[in-house]
């Protein structure tokens, strides 16, 4: 007999990979490579789908923009009364100033009712208190109602206060929001139309130019609020209330079957009920709202996690019903990548783990493999995010969207960075996880209030234990592939890589080191007009 000899181990195959130049070309893939590579290729195909979808987004925009809401079809003879509900926990620094700007609404006062709802357990219950007597001296028809027991969370406070609203409509305001004095009549009379349950308005920020991860983060929220909000009202598919900054018909809410508080995001969980009763939502584009961004790391994390989490809550809930609906497929597609999207948190970790031995694998089975195949995959995975925010900042500043461009690299990192928190929270919510509703803090800050800001954000400032660790460890993996791609001359994956260097150690150590660094980048001031410089300054 003649003796075979054994076939190399996948460790010494991958030794002679390196040793061996000769052996680029020849290789032929085993059963230990097909078995990396088959679910890399499937995680990056899935990513690229999600991809697709946000050019899919910018057509719709575009393709629709007929359909763009702006003065109502009908007004009221007569304006109705509408309850204003202002949801509050622990909001001690904020509570003063969103108070005087609801009651600065140019709006009839006796048609208007003020709800401070308020869940506080610290020093915001006596501040909350103060303010609204204050105000009721004035004239004003606002109460302070205060629960003990914060059944529900900012569900239960909002289904709470509408047992005892006086008004046929209600808007809703977070605790770092201003309206401008003209909300309400710019909002109001779209309701004049029978069908309408809900009228949502554009986000701004009133401290955009604070820091560097301030102007990333705004960026981030315009191209949600132009082109998934604009693309998704345009082409009248689902799309959803934002928890704050609009108004609902109450009659909505009740068939819809009221607040429920079995999910983080219990606004996109209405939103889809109320649809699914024949209710037709409106998204103004033109009205804004200004607010607050967070102005730490942490708060930032925070604030992502608990829309990740509660968006794959709300599928799970609410994609079921979806599906079995009588609406379009157009529908049901997009309603699927609306909330599922988070998915691409957890891929991305497994892309992760993959990437280093998919690349030693592609790169010997030769360049032509490489550019035909994984290039096309990673521009549909990456720079469709590019795209879609210089698109929305073109929209929203035609004559300065350009300067965006700075800020593209930073973004995408800062995308990569969030990967490990949400993708925690993600598969919590797939393993029906619950926790608690988490508040982003805030602190009434804008332009560069160093000193007011470091001090309130001592109060509230959380930290995220090991997480941090976790991403700097990922941050220093992925430095590892970039010196094995330069030093097998792979330049072409170099710069992708380096955003996934820069976005882990980004992320961990500004956590770390909150309260020290948000200032990185801050502008002149908070103004809209000058929302983005070409370079970072100070340090």
């Amino acid at each position: 007999m003649i003796a075979l000899a054994p076939r190399p181990s996948p460790v010494v195959t991958f030794l002679q990979k390196q040793t061996n130049p000769a052996f680029k070309g020849l290789y032929h893939a085993n059963g230990f490579d097909l078995a990396l590579l088959i679910p890399y290729f499937i995680v990056l195909i899935i990513l690229a789908s999600y991809g697709f979808h946000r050019y899919q987004l910018v057509w719709m925009y575009y393709k629709h923009r007929k359909n763009k809401t702006t003065t109502p079809k009908s007004t009221f003879s007569e304006l109705p009364r509408v309850t204003i509900q202002l949801p509050i926990f622990n909001e001690q620094f904020v509570v003063d100033r969103l108070v005087e700007s609801i009651c600065k609404l140019d709006y009839p006062r006796e048609l208007l009712d003020i709800q401070l709802l308020d869940d506080s357990t610290d020093e915001t219950v006596a501040v909350a208190a103060e303010v609204v007597e204050r105000y009721r001296a004035l004239g004003h028809d606002i109460v302070h109602v205060h629960r003990t027991d914060r059944t529900g969370f900012k569900a239960g406070a909002l289904e709470n206060g509408l047992k005892t609203a006086k008004g046929e409509y209600v808007a809703v305001f977070d605790a770092d929001f201003t309206p401008p004095e003209e909300w309400i009549m710019k909002v109001i009379h779209h309701f004049a139309e029978p069908n309408i349950g809900m009228v949502q308005t554009r986000w701004t920020h009133i401290n955009r130019g604070y820091s560097f991860l301030t102007q990333v983060e705004a960026i981030l929220l315009d191209g949600h609020f132009v082109l998934e909000h604009g693309g998704r009202s345009r082409a009248g598919v689902f799309f959803n209330f934002n928890g704050t900054a609009g108004m609902w018909r109450i009659r909505a809410i009740e068939e819809a079957g009221g607040w429920q508080h079995d999910t983080l995001t219990e606004d996109t969980d209405l939103s889809y009920r109320s649809q699914l009763k024949g209710w037709k939502f409106l998204y103004l584009q033109d009205v804004e709202c200004p607010a607050e961004l967070p102005i730490e790391m942490t708060a930032f994390k925070t604030q992502q996690v608990r829309w990740a989490k509660g968006l794959i809550q709300c599928s799970l809930k609410d994609l079921p019903k979806v599906m079995k609906a009588n609406v379009s497929r157009r529908e049901k597609i997009e309603a699927w990548y609306h909330l599922t999207a988070n998915l691409s948190y957890p891929l991305m970790i497994m892309l992760s783990v993959l990437l280093l031995p998919a690349m030693v694998i592609r790169f010997y089975q030769g360049w032509f493999q490489m550019l035909y195949i994984d290039v096309p995959l990673f521009l549909a995975s990456t720079f469709s995010i590019s795209s879609f925010y210089l698109v929305s900042q073109r929209e929203l500043f035609p004559t300065r969207w350009w300067r965006t461009f700075f800020y593209l690299p930073f973004l995408m990192a800062l995308g990569i960075g969030l990967t490990i928190t949400n993708s925690k929270g993600v598969i919590e919510a797939l393993m029906g996880k619950q926790s608690a509703f988490a508040r982003t803090p805030k602190y009434s800050v804008q332009g560069k209030q160093k000193n007011a800001a470091a001090q309130a954000a001592k109060k509230y400032r959380k930290r995220l234990g090991i997480i941090p660790w976790i991403e700097l460890a990922v941050g220093t993996y992925f430095a590892g592939t970039v010196w094995y791609a330069i030093a097998n001359e792979n330049y072409i994956t170099v710069p992708f890589l380096i955003l996934f260097v820069y976005g882990y150690w980004y992320t961990g150590l500004m956590s770390l080191l909150q309260g020290r660094f948000e200032l990185f980048g801050a502008v002149s001031n908070s103004n809209e007009e000058e929302h983005i410089k070409p370079f970072p300054v100070g340090v």
